[in-house]
């Protein structure tokens, strides 16, 4: 294999990749201080379980939430890798802190959506802060990150099911928003039917940004150095790729076109790698509707 001059993934594309992270935790963390912990609503997963706890006994909830990750994270080591799993202890600390800062912080200065929009608006305050978590979720994961919690789960189940994640996590969280009947008590059973309401918007908000972030694409890469984009997108990428004999029309030459396939938000690194190699190749861009193989999904049919 010949010795080709080819960039490295560069710091910059690691470090927006954790400040995307951040900026998902920090809406993620608003949505529950602003909107739902004022109201004293309920969601899913290992923060909504803290909240539960938080109503009931007065236990601040990112302590909760801390704890039963620390658990969690032992399985993402295993079966999610190293590189999801520190992206994932990462944003389990940095949740944690920005929780109790921004409780705190809020609770200081009495800003939040009781206050702000009084006490008949807590349909309101479930559907926004419902809005700002899903998203906040999204963020993580197309950055191959998590919040941790159900998060992991749900991430397990989606690597070998043909199932989205966020129905997945929905499945899984509606079991902690009805526990909060038996714990907060009979008084309390309007908050069932508002963290139900709340599953099913972070949930879709999940999936749609989830879903938009990761479509499918097929590059057609027409360059004279078609040999180093081609060893680049093999051992740097890990993505396949073949090789289709063409000749120029205009110029009778013989040609190589490079075809590949991958996932839409790896597009921008395709696009800067292949102008660094080759600023004049000419380059072919095609959403797909779906690809199966090695790399990609599986085919999952009923026996």
């Amino acid at each position: 294999m010949p010795s080709f001059n080819i960039p490295k993934k560069s710091l910059i594309v690691a470090a927006k990749e954790y400040i995307a992270i951040t900026l998902g935790l920090i809406i993620y963390a608003f949505g529950w201080a602003f909107f739902l912990l004022p109201y004293k609503l309920v969601s899913g997963g290992t923060a909504g379980i803290g909240a539960i706890i938080e109503y009931a006994t007065g236990f601040p909830m990112q302590y909760t939430y801390f704890l039963i990750n620390i658990i969690l994270l032992g399985i993402a080591v295993k079966e999610l890798g190293i590189k999801f799993c520190l992206k994932t202890i990462y944003a389990v600390f940095t949740l944690t802190f920005f929780l109790g800062v921004m409780k705190d912080l809020l609770d200081k200065y009495q800003f939040n959506a009781l206050n702000i929009l009084g006490e008949g608006a807590t349909f309101e305050a479930c559907i926004i802060g419902a809005g700002f978590c899903g998203l906040g979720i999204a963020m993580n994961f197309i950055n191959n990150g998590s919040t941790g919690g159900t998060d992991i789960i749900a991430a397990i189940i989606n690597k070998y099911r043909d199932i989205s994640l966020g129905r997945v996590i929905m499945y899984i969280d509606i079991a902690t928003v009805l526990s909060c009947s038996i714990v907060l008590g009979s008084d309390e059973i309007a908050k069932v039917f508002y963290g139900l309401i709340t599953l099913l918007i972070s949930s879709t908000m999940l999936d749609y940004v989830v879903n938009s972030n990761r479509r499918l694409v097929q590059f057609l890469i027409f360059s004279k150095k078609y040999d180093e984009i081609s060893h680049y997108i093999t051992k740097e990428m890990h993505r396949g790729v073949t090789l289709l004999n063409g000749i120029g029309y205009y110029t009778k030459e013989d040609t190589k076109v490079i075809v590949t396939m991958m996932r839409g938000n790896e597009s921008n690194e395709m696009f800067r790698i292949i102008h660094e190699i080759d600023p004049n190749a000419f380059i072919s861009q095609t959403r797909v509707s779906g690809v199966y193989g090695a790399g990609f999904d599986k085919i999952k049919v009923k026996k």
